[in-house]
């Protein structure tokens, strides 16, 4: 009898436009895959505004200030070159700035998204694909192998959301939630194949 450690769990990914211009979304399938994860569920889909919306918390505050400080933290102080990027220095206008552009962004060409399951897949994914600024990225992650992208150039290019090449969730939870979102009743658990990496023989 076969059954799974309680240590598995599923989480949510995005492969962005970038990744999916980049033509590398092999490869970082094959990442995950080569880390012993197990794929359970993918499309590639043109994103709604609406959808990208539901995925972006944007009617949270302290969601929007968190973003506006990354940012303030990307420019190491630099508060003209804040103000003369994003027109502003408060964090939760910067937020929305971000926000937006991230809604247009993301719903801009195709991107491909998925659920992976593993042992703890969550952490160990966010650790696969690296910084959320390329520029601070892990060598070896993903985004430290691909990204190219920084928080200054995308703003002084007009485009305030940089290029990340992927989405990963950061909780359990929240792969819950965004499973909901972008898959809504066309998800179905195809998970029953075994994969040996984390699968108990009793």
């Amino acid at each position: 009898m076969r059954r799974k450690l309680v240590t598995i769990e599923k989480t949510f990914i995005i492969i962005k436009p970038d990744g999916i211009a980049r033509g590398i979304a092999g490869r970082i399938f094959q990442r995950f895959e080569e880390a012993g994860f197990k794929l359970v569920a993918a499309r590639m889909i043109l994103a709604t505004k609406e959808q990208a919306a539901e995925h972006y918390p944007g009617d949270n505050k302290k969601w929007l200030e968190n973003l506006g400080n990354k940012t303030m933290k990307n420019y190491g102080g630099d508060i003209e070159g804040v103000k003369r990027d994003y027109g502003a220095t408060d964090k939760v206008e910067i937020g929305k700035k971000i926000y937006n552009r991230m809604i247009e962004y993301i719903s801009s060409t195709p991107i491909i998204i998925m659920v992976w399951e593993g042992n703890h897949a969550v952490e160990r994914i966010r650790t696969l694909v690296g910084s959320t600024v390329p520029t601070f990225a892990e060598v070896g992650s993903i985004r430290g192998s691909y990204a190219v992208d920084t928080p200054a150039l995308a703003s002084q290019s007009g485009r305030i959301a940089f290029k990340t090449i992927v989405h990963t969730s950061d909780c359990v939870e929240e792969a819950q939630r965004e499973i909901k979102i972008w898959f809504k009743g066309n998800y179905k658990v195809l998970d029953a194949y075994e994969r040996i990496d984390y699968v108990d023989i009793l």
